[in-house]
Formats: C-alpha cells, structure tokens, sequence
C-alpha cells in the first residue's frame, strides 16, 4: 500500500519543499489502505536531509492542510509519533469501491468532499501487526517488535534522569577548572607543599650542598653565608607567602650574586692593626708592606 500512498503524493498532494519530502517518508511507511504510519522526527530529519526546524514546520503544516493527521492515541515502536494520510485513505477506498465491480472503471479525481475511512477498534488492532498500539496499552501486552528493525526514537530503557546535565566528575565548586593546574597558594594542594614566608623558610639541606658545590661556601664562609642569608631574609620580608621550593629557588639565586667579605689592607702591618704612618709614599708603603711580611726591617732611608 505504500506504492499507492505515494502515487497520491506524487499525484495529488499540494505540498511542497521539505513538506512533501515529509509526506513522501510518511507515504513510504504506510502499510494498509488505512493510510497509518510511524515514524519518529529524528527518522524524518535523516530522509529528507533537512533541519528538525525545517521537518517540524513542515509537519504542522501539514497538518493544518489536512493532508496530514497526528493520531496522538496511538505510538509506535519506541514510542514514535503515528500519523495518517486522511485525504490518501479517502483517495484508495474511493478508488475501492468504484473498480470493485468493474477494474477498469475510470475514478473522478480525488476532492476534499471524498468521505475519509473511519479508523474503527477493529482497524486499529490491526495495525498491531505493524508496531502500532494504542498508548493506553501497558508493558504486559503482547510484544511490540517493530518488524522493520530498530528506529532511532527515544528508548524506553534507561531514560535520561530528571535535571540531568553536564556536571564534574567528582570535587566541588572551588575545584580549579582544569584539573591538571595545581591549586596554587593552598595546603595540600597537588603540588603537595603549602606555603610559607621568607622569615619562617629554613635552608633545606638540598640548597646548602648546592652552596658547598657550586663553591660559595669557600668563597663566602660560613660567617658570611650567614650574613648573606640574614640579608636575604631582610629584603624578603615583605613578600608574599610562596611554596619552600619558590623560596629555596630565591635564596639560591641571591647567594650566587653576593659578594665575598672585604679582603685585609693590603697596607696594614701584622702586629700592628693601623696602616703605616701617612708620611710614606705609595711605593714606600708597598715596600713595608711586604718587608713587614717577611719580618725584615722596615728601610727608613738612614743607616
């Protein structure tokens, strides 16, 4: 009966555009001269390759020119809509009823006057065959396998739960919104250090072979190491609290550029603790300097 279903279409619909491309995927499922189908949107939206916009416009158009009914008593497999082709059904059963005596009797053209078939208890039992049952019918009825295969409609298993939506896997709100950037400046973060001031940081011992290593220990001394790093906690005072390894990472950098303690005057005498008498010329004082290191009289120009 589709064949016939569609020859109406073909002949004698007045829709046009995706409309009729509807009509024609509604047609190709009839399955009797009642001129019944199911189909779901999604299916329709595939055949006709247009926009589920497009199909649902064209579907209430439809329906407002009478060429097309929605049966909302009934569903098909997977809870489709099903829909008639009233002015169809008129066509066929008056086409029926007029070659039913002579098969060849000529058929006036179909009109909206054409008296439309009633879709009577005994009619929609029939359509049961086809996967079409009444929706006051209960899960206990006898199966409704749709015969031509699975449709994508909505499924009746595993429904999609009230107020669903997109929501994270697992955290609260004040999860980062990436979930491989750190929280930074937090205890237990996923950098697994929580943050400290200049004041409190201790030297790791990491960062004191690091000194011994890189030979700053030698050049400064422990004396000295100790009073670079006393100045490091005074120009650091006033920072903002950072993770150990940021600290340790700045202190490294600071002990790298400060210098080593003023080295002895040259021009100083041993023993003495003063520099030679201002009476000396700079290459007298250089002279006592050395003679004075190597404990020989210092020449005052008189035998």
């Amino acid at each position: 009966m589709s064949v016939n279903a569609r020859e109406w279409v073909w002949e004698h619909s007045s829709s046009r555009g995706t409309a009729r491309l509807v009509m024609l995927s509604i047609a190709d499922r009839v399955a009797d001269d009642k001129c019944v189908a199911w189909a779901s949107l999604t299916s329709l939206v595939e055949r006709t390759n247009a926009s589920r916009t497009a199909v649902r416009d064209a579907l209430v158009a439809l329906d407002k020119s009478g060429e097309l009914q929605v049966l909302g008593h009934l569903e098909g497999p997977q809870r489709t809509t099903v829909y008639r082709l009233p002015r169809a059904a008129a066509w066929l059963a008056k086409v029926a009823d007029a070659r039913r005596e002579d098969p060849e009797a000529y058929v006036d053209p179909p009109t909206d006057s054409d008296p439309v078939p009633e879709l009577d208890e005994e009619a929609e039992k029939s359509l049961r065959r086809y996967g079409i049952w009444p929706k006051k019918g209960t899960e206990s009825d006898t199966s409704r396998r749709n015969p031509a295969g699975t449709e994508s409609g909505p499924s009746r298993r595993n429904p999609t739960p009230r107020r669903a939506g997109i929501r994270p896997q697992h955290g609260t709100e004040s999860d980062t919104q990436n979930r491989r950037e750190p929280k930074l400046n937090r205890k237990g973060s996923s950098s697994g250090a929580a943050v400290t001031s200049a004041a409190d940081w201790q030297v790791d011992p990491a960062s004191h072979t690091w000194a011994r290593q890189q030979g700053h220990l030698d050049r400064l001394g422990e004396e000295g190491l100790r009073a670079a790093d006393a100045k490091w906690r005074v120009h650091r005072a006033g920072h903002t609290p950072r993770p150990p390894d940021a600290w340790a990472a700045d202190w490294r950098s600071w002990i790298a550029r400060e210098h080593a303690p003023a080295r002895p005057n040259l021009y100083a005498i041993p023993g003495s603790g003063h520099a030679p008498t201002g009476g000396m010329t700079r290459a007298e004082a250089h002279t006592a300097a050395l003679l004075a290191a190597l404990n020989e009289p210092t020449p005052t120009g008189t035998e």
